[in-house]
């Protein structure tokens, strides 16, 4: 066995860490194969090259990404059941209370009531606002994520300068900025 693939099984366990599982249903005689299923009504392939998001913060605020332009943005795709996710809030929140030019909003990408979300913030606080999303009708200017976590960070003059898959710290963020031409400030 190559060296490498050790490094590549664990790889992949990580990226699917975080993926709901689906339930199981015993399958319906007249149901087609899922080779003949579309794929899911809602999902989107592609983030736009400077997308929009306007959605409702649990604190009943309104949150638009175009407000944050002249800041590097964090946009983050997470569900409290998802462990990566948990352990990246901290670092994601030291962020956005200690730069002065870093943006984060979470996007709680799962089924979950309000109130529920509000006590979980209680037990695991953060400086930056949460929205909640339907999964079955996110946002249509990001991608639908296939993991979680994932984020995007925009760029201060609203476009996409990267795409992480799996949890982000402040380093990756930071030399993501200094690539894009930019100062973590």
């Amino acid at each position: 066995m190559t060296p490498r693939l050790p490094c590549l099984a664990l790889l992949a366990l990580a990226l699917a860490a975080c993926k709901p599982q689906p339930e199981t249903v015993a399958p319906e005689v007249d149901a087609p194969s899922p080779a003949t299923q579309p794929a899911s009504a809602g999902a989107v392939e592609h983030t736009a090259e400077m997308p929009r998001l306007q959605v409702q913060t649990v604190d009943g605020k309104s949150y638009d990404l175009a407000d944050h332009r002249g800041q590097w943005v964090l946009v983050n795709f997470w569900a409290t059941w998802c462990g990566p996710c948990l352990q990246e809030m901290p670092e994601l929140s030291a962020l956005h209370a200690m730069r002065g030019n870093i943006d984060v909003v979470g996007l709680a990408y799962e089924d979950i009531e309000p109130a529920d979300m509000q006590a979980f913030l209680d037990k695991h606080p953060v400086a930056y606002p949460i929205a909640i999303l339907d999964p079955y009708d996110p946002p249509q200017d990001f991608a639908t994520p296939r993991g979680l976590p994932m984020t995007w960070l925009i760029a201060p003059d609203g476009k996409v300068a990267r795409q992480f898959v799996g949890p982000v710290d402040a380093r990756q963020v930071e030399q993501a900025i200094a690539e894009a031409g930019g100062e973590a400030g």
